[in-house]
């Protein structure tokens, strides 16, 4: 019998283009060996050109969708997304704290169901093409109820912006922003600096000595095909963790793969193209018919 593969639960919204949101998990979750379950949290009309409408999901079915996974199959790490709103953001903080122990301990049962471990928060405020895809309400409820329930929170050096308030445009202002997010109750933060002229991300995190942080430095990718890669990032952080790798090892294989992904990126579209989410499968071909013939 096959080893049953580490189950990853992504909440986010739809892509219909398929370079981030849900289906991009998928193919991410699916490229690290684990099995991908998805809760949709919005609608949108986008393609490689940017979002053109948003269209938050009924929160009750949000709820119930969520409920009747978690019921059903053993979650082993969870991706949050893109939000919408605030009514969704509700419906998310409510689940994730009805699986919260009362108590010190990480996996302690509470009504019937165990705490969902190594939860990823991609705090997702706007697309890069400019479109809001999360409401204020939602951003403030992001921060007060997302943000401290979460393990890792992986905002991109915009959103840290946004989010505690501080210009983050260096690897200095990077640290004043993680240190701020620790205030908030975030245990675990990456800030991305794709957006930067180098490419650096910074891992901070809580530790019985206090706070540790690690950089990671990488050549900035000179590449159209760019789309989801915030997505990606954080999905495979979720998928490392699940298969119990440590932070900073699940945030630097996160990165290699973002980075390898980029450069196998598809030219599809008229716009950012997406990352190739899947190019080891293409790697495995290659090398399976480079031999002679038989």
């Amino acid at each position: 019998m096959p080893e049953k593969p580490s189950v990853i639960l992504t909440i986010a919204g739809f892509d219909p283009s398929s370079g981030a949101g849900v289906t991009a998990d998928i193919k991410t979750i699916a490229a690290h060996g684990c099995y991908g379950v998805a809760c949709i949290t919005a609608m949108t009309v986008q393609s490689t050109s940017g979002v053109k409408r948003v269209e938050a999901v009924d929160p009750t079915l949000i709820a119930e969708t969520l409920e009747e996974l978690a019921a059903d199959v053993e979650i082993a790490a969870v991706h949050i997304g893109m939000l919408a709103s605030s009514k969704v953001v509700k419906a998310v903080a409510d689940f994730l704290c009805a699986s919260q122990p009362s108590t010190g301990a990480r996996r302690a049962r509470v009504s019937g169901r165990a705490r969902l471990p190594n939860i990823v928060l991609d705090p997702i405020l706007r697309s890069s093409s400019g479109a809001e895809l999360l409401d204020a309400g939602g951003t403030r409820m992001l921060i007060e109820r997302l943000v401290p329930l979460a393990d890792v929170v992986t905002p991109n050096v915009d959103e840290a912006a946004v989010i505690t308030g501080i210009q983050v445009k260096d690897l200095d202002e990077m640290k004043a922003a993680s240190a701020k997010l620790h205030e908030m109750g975030a245990s675990a933060v990456v800030i991305t600096g794709g957006h930067l002229e180098k490419a650096i991300d910074l891992l901070s995190f809580r530790t019985s000595r206090g706070i540790e942080q690690e950089v990671f430095k990488a050549e900035r990718q000179r590449s159209n095909s760019t789309h989801g890669t915030g997505c990606a990032f954080a999905t495979a952080m979720a998928c490392h963790l699940a298969l119990d790798r440590g932070l900073a090892e699940a945030a630097l294989l996160a990165k290699t793969y973002v980075t390898a992904a980029i450069s196998n990126g598809h030219p599809l579209g008229r716009g950012t193209g997406p990352v190739h989410h899947l190019y080891r499968m293409s790697q495995q071909r290659r090398a399976a018919g480079s031999g002679g013939e038989s």
